[in-house]
């Protein structure tokens, strides 16, 4: 490095200034994909905590922890609001009709018995799963996806273009 002794302090502020931003938006990013929002709730509680009972030696303390904690959100709330994040799932425990199956072979059992018990209604019964699984996933023509993808897009191009 060919930097004057003088300057490498200002320097490597800088640095801290420009890069931790990015560093820390990537690393949530990677923990609300894997993780999902509940543990992003916790991360964002942990370091607002962090940032308050921190004791910081300078005249501008205060204000320095309002930027900080104003970065914290901000951030947060882009990770969340970003497609790839992984929602979670909805707790359906409370929810799940009595006598109800996790097994595929006897949810077809119960369907072909309610089918066969209805014949010759016209209107057969509903079977409704109200599990989801695995993460979020992207229906294809769904408003919010549409909307999400915009976004997303549009904010590559902001990148690109500056």
């Amino acid at each position: 490095m060919s930097l004057h002794p003088e300057r490498a302090d200002e320097t490597r502020m800088q640095a801290y200034s420009v890069f931790a931003p990015v560093l820390i938006n990537s690393l949530a990013q990677k923990l609300a994909r894997h993780q999902g929002m509940k543990e992003l709730d916790r991360l964002e509680t942990s370091l607002i905590r962090l940032v308050e009972e921190m004791n910081v030696a300078a005249p501008e303390s205060e204000v320095m922890k309002e930027f900080a904690i104003e970065l914290i959100v901000s951030t947060l709330r882009n990770v969340r609001e970003h497609p790839d994040a992984k929602q979670d799932l909805e707790e359906i425990e409370g929810r799940r009709a009595e006598g109800r199956s996790e097994d595929p072979d006897t949810l077809e059992e119960q369907l072909q018995s309610g089918l066969e018990d209805s014949f010759p209604a016209s209107d057969p019964p509903a079977v409704v799963s109200t599990a989801i699984t695995g993460g979020s996933k992207d229906i294809v023509g769904t408003d919010e996806v549409l909307r999400r993808k915009k976004e997303a897009s549009a904010r590559r191009q902001e990148k690109q273009e500056s």
